[in-house]
């Protein structure tokens, strides 16, 4: 998915713009920023855990995706980590198992299929049991509003759960205000993610994907959290 006035999700600057998820600073649960410097780094890690997930469900990674997510492997978690630390370094982990080959046939499964793959990563297939309904005309107002719009290159639907991660994104690195972010996530992806991470990880495809299922299940928890915190 891509929106204008953003590189797309898949260009190698939107990994490279982020190091890689300092996940030692990623608390056990949010605690409030202590000064400004405090609250830049938590967005900056806000975005990239966004950018990552928009890269990694639009498409298969390419080595280059894979080696950025290896580097989230690269300090061991104390024992007593909460679970978005383990779930960060377990795909870390599970990124240096798997060719961008074996990816892309994971990939093709679990969203591709003959016909429909294994999971449908779009919200009006999760709120309503059909494509493209209200929930698809709701989420085109807000974008609309935002200011963003679906590049005419893009044919995935606007609430293709990369896209919105991607939206996230966006919004975070623009320093859109906090209520804005809370209200699209609210309206827009919380209704409906945990259960596409359920079925994600539940799918009998899904090995490198389980795992990126566990680790965005728990960071939307922590998202959850961090924006009702901000009210």
């Amino acid at each position: 998915m891509t929106l204008t006035a953003q590189p797309t999700p898949t260009d190698d600057r939107h990994l490279n713009e982020h190091s890689a998820i300092p996940a030692a600073e990623l608390g056990d649960k949010y605690q409030a920023p202590a000064d400004q410097e405090e609250f830049d780094s938590a967005q900056t890690q806000r975005a990239a855990c966004y950018g990552l997930l928009a890269v990694v469900l639009q498409s298969p990674p390419d080595q280059t995706v894979l080696d950025y997510i290896g580097q989230l492997s690269s300090e061991a978690p104390p024992q007593d980590a909460a679970e978005l630390l383990l779930s960060m370094t377990a795909l870390g982990l599970a990124a240096g198992l798997y060719s961008p080959a074996a990816l892309d046939d994971e990939f093709h499964d679990l969203f591709i299929g003959l016909g429909r793959g294994e999971v449908m990563p779009y919200g009006s297939w999760y709120l309503t049991g059909f494509l493209q309904e209200k929930p698809l005309a709701d989420l085109r107002t807000a974008l609309s509003q935002l200011g963003y719009a679906r590049s005419d290159e893009t044919c995935e639907p606007e609430d293709h759960v990369a896209a919105l991660c991607e939206v996230m994104q966006m919004m975070i690195s623009e320093g859109r205000e906090i209520e804005i972010q809370r209200e699209f996530f609210r309206a827009h992806m919380a209704p409906w993610l945990d259960r596409f991470c359920a079925d994600l990880r539940a799918a009998e495809s899904a090995v490198f994907y389980q795992t990126l299922a566990r680790f965005a299940t728990a960071f939307f928890a922590f998202e959850r959290e961090y924006l009702a915190m901000q009210a």
